[in-house]
């Protein structure tokens, strides 16, 4: 009869090799953290050496990703995401973090092409939706941003950069009352958001006339440490609010 203590040390033996990331895993969950904690290099470092060891791990990859991208490095992210998503190629987290790269890389109608396979997974993901919609809008698409933008304030009610960028394209098509409501739902739901002030502030400006509000906008938007807002009143020879730059 095989002795207890020599089977259980057997099957401890066959776990390891079957998923020999497990002895390491403190090292993944540290640099996972880290990243988390927007410790990129720290992460990098800790997920190089993890990644090295098990580069089959697709969990690793895609956090070493998220580290890569937040360093500003978007080519060595693509490569580290077009890697993980070879193993599971609708992983929707993935997918968007994928079309985010080739956003950053001013690759947009691929990022179009990569939501649009998101949405395809998950129907209801607002994010794909959002991203979508904004990138079809800097093409010019304004009728399917909309659509996408629509669809994504119906599945995110309290996300204010949904309204904000619904905003932008309202503004572009010449709807500036739609595009101040969404400009001020993005401003009630996340009141320190400098940039919808700051379009809000223009439309009242240059398209609304109304002067006092404009101010009123740029003033806050400035002490929010917008230089937009700050230039804008500089222009119109209004001095920045108490508290303002």
């Amino acid at each position: 009869m095989v002795p207890r203590r020599i089977v259980i040390m057997s099957w401890f033996c066959l776990i390891v090799m079957v998923c020999p990331a497990w002895a390491d895993q403190a090292l993944m969950v540290k640099g996972m953290e880290a990243q988390k904690a927007g410790r990129n290099e720290e992460a990098l470092k800790l997920l190089n050496e993890y990644v090295r060891r098990y580069p089959q791990i697709v969990e690793a990859r895609y956090y070493r990703a998220l580290a890569l991208n937040g360093l500003g490095r978007h080519k060595e992210a693509l490569e580290d995401v077009d890697k993980a998503l070879v193993d599971n190629p609708g992983d929707v987290r993935a997918l968007l973090l994928k079309g985010n790269l080739l956003v950053a890389l001013e690759r947009r109608p691929e990022a179009i092409l990569i939501y649009t396979r998101a949405i395809q997974c998950d129907p209801r993901n607002a994010e794909a939706c959002k991203e979508r919609g904004d990138c079809l809008a800097q093409e010019g698409q304004f009728a399917e941003a909309l659509a996408d933008l629509n669809q994504a304030a119906r599945l995110a009610r309290s996300d204010p950069w949904v309204f904000n960028k619904r905003g932008m394209v309202y503004f572009c098509q010449g709807e500036y009352q739609k595009a101040v409501d969404d400009f001020t739902t993005a401003i009630q739901l996340k009141p320190d958001l400098a940039i919808s002030y700051f379009f809000r502030g223009n439309i009242y400006r240059h398209h609304l006339k109304e002067r006092e509000k404009a101010i009123a906008d740029y003033q806050k938007g400035c002490r929010l440490g917008s230089p937009l807002c700050c230039e804008e009143l500089d222009k119109m020879g209004v001095k920045p609010a108490a508290g303002g730059k």
